[in-house]
């Protein structure tokens, strides 16, 4: 079964990826990166590594400082950008207005009773989605598939940021067997909604994001197979 496909009544699914941990951006800030982590003098690692260390030794505008020569970095993952931000908002520093509420990346996530389907698309038209089978594509291409559709997920995610506030508390686990919830990555934290799957589906505001994503993870599907170069 696929990512939107119909719910039966079967026994409990088993725990999600744990993949599904590096999909949001918001890996907790000693741990990106780990200490021992190959690359860590690397940029932009190096930096981070400034800041947690920094931070370790209570030096707030030192950290500061090195997190937004992260934001300052041009192309870079959109999830290294996800990462300033949620350190710099620890730290008391808040995104500007105008940039706030703009989605750097949507994970959907689907709980069917065979386990956890996932779908991520970022900002830097990297992709991913991941089967509650186990099987996965990664897009990493630097472009958007043929037909667009990161950028046609991020384009319809965006509105329902806009509509709601960001989620102030610990982010929750994967949502129940027959829910369905609709992430959507900001500097200003994650926003999200969840709902019964054909309650979402039916939705005004969150149907097009379902349907986005259902583009996506055909596009990747299509992609692993051979049958769809990109765009």
């Amino acid at each position: 079964m696929a990512l939107f496909s119909l719910f039966n009544k079967k026994p409990a699914a088993p725990e999600p990826p744990a993949i599904r941990e590096l999909l949001f951006g918001d890996v907790p800030v000693l741990e990106w990166p780990k200490p021992a982590a190959p690359g860590r003098a690397d940029m932009p690692w190096a930096l981070f590594a400034a800041a947690q260390e920094a931070y370790q030794r209570s030096d707030t505008a030192t950290a500061i400082a090195a997190l937004q020569q992260v934001l300052a970095a041009p192309n870079l993952e959109s999830r290294q950008y996800l990462q300033a931000w949620q350190f710099l908002r620890l730290l008391g520093v808040a995104p500007p207005a105008a940039e706030a509420k703009r989605v750097l990346g949507v994970v959907l996530e689907v709980a069917l009773p065979q386990g956890l389907d996932l779908v991520a698309a970022y900002a830097d038209n990297s992709a991913r989605y991941f089967n509650h089978s186990g099987a996965g594509v990664v897009w990493d291409g630097g472009h958007d598939l043929a037909g667009g559709p990161i950028q046609a997920l991020l384009a319809a995610a965006q509105p329902v940021a806009n509509a709601v506030g960001p989620w102030l508390e610990a982010r929750r686990p994967a949502p129940p067997t027959g829910q369905a919830r609709i992430n959507m990555l900001t500097p200003s934290g994650l926003h999200f909604g969840q709902a019964p799957f054909e309650t979402l589906f039916q939705d005004p505001m969150g149907g097009p994001v379902l349907a986005r994503g259902q583009d996506l993870m055909q596009a990747l599907i299509d992609f692993q197979a051979g049958n769809s170069p990109a765009a």
